[in-house]
């Protein structure tokens, strides 16, 4: 049977073919007046097995994002969590989302999911996470950002120095579970003959001292003095701080007292 140009066989299945000439199979379900489509399959056999198990997630409750299993589902893994939280919270998300009360929870596998605040809902519902290795990217605008940045976290940042999760749980992005200990670059806090100081350096052939300084913000600051210096040097280009608690006038007055080290190249 034809529709929309494509060959039906089997309930759910839609037979079609590649630019090549070769043959796949298409997979969809309507539930609750939705439309959803469940991916392509080499064999119709399988195309049909997973129209079947999203039939089955939608009239069973007992069967949880916890009981999926590759040997027992054929359908996708990111497409079994979307149609459990459709069935469950009645909104459907393209992205493996499932809502709970009061947040959310973006899975990679059952046992790997990460927990965003309900604020950030709509923004991962449109953009999806990438996975390299620890890191975490979302594709934003065609381009790979680091997700550290969407919660003011600098892409140098080193965990439990310049930041940390409070519940010491590394899947939790909520916004009360991530504290900023060092918002700046070239900024480390440490002690020095018994005082809490503030460490600039910047890299130049090595790590070099720019530094000892009272606060934060001053420690920036004469980070970016030293980069100022030596930017184009050394065929490196230097990011800068932004110290958002001062004014232009402020900043530049700060600028002319900071001292810096007078070896640096």
């Amino acid at each position: 049977m034809l529709c929309n140009g494509v060959v039906m066989s089997q309930p759910g299945v839609y037979r079609t073919q590649k630019k090549n000439g070769e043959t796949y199979y298409r997979s969809s379900f309507t539930f609750r007046n939705r439309h959803i489509s469940l991916g392509s399959f080499e064999t119709e056999k399988d195309a049909h097995d997973a129209y079947r198990d999203a039939l089955r997630l939608c009239r069973s409750d007992n069967l949880t994002i916890r009981e999926y299993n590759p040997h027992r589902f054929t359908i996708p893994f990111e497409k079994y969590v979307s149609i459990i939280n459709f069935r469950d919270n009645d909104v459907f998300f393209a992205n493996p989302i499932y809502l709970q009360e009061r947040y959310f929870e973006y899975y990679f596998t059952k046992e790997l999911y990460y927990k965003f605040d309900i604020d950030d809902l709509f923004y991962y519902a449109g953009h999806k996470i990438v996975k390299r290795g620890n890191h975490l990217f979302v594709a934003d605008y065609g381009m790979q950002v680091n997700l550290l940045s969407r919660y003011g976290i600098k892409s140098h940042a080193v965990l439990d120095r310049d930041y940390r999760f409070i519940n010491n749980d590394r899947t939790d992005f909520r916004y009360e579970n991530i504290e900023v200990i060092n918002p700046y670059i070239g900024v480390q806090k440490t002690q020095k003959k018994g005082q809490t100081v503030y460490k600039a350096s910047i890299l130049v052939n090595g790590t070099f001292v720019i530094g000892y300084y009272d606060d934060a913000e001053t420690a920036a600051i004469a980070y970016n003095k030293a980069a100022d210096r030596l930017e184009g040097r050394f065929g490196r280009h230097y990011r800068q701080n932004y110290i958002e608690s001062l004014s232009p006038r402020e900043y530049a007055d700060l600028y002319a007292k900071t001292v810096i080290s007078a070896r640096l190249p």
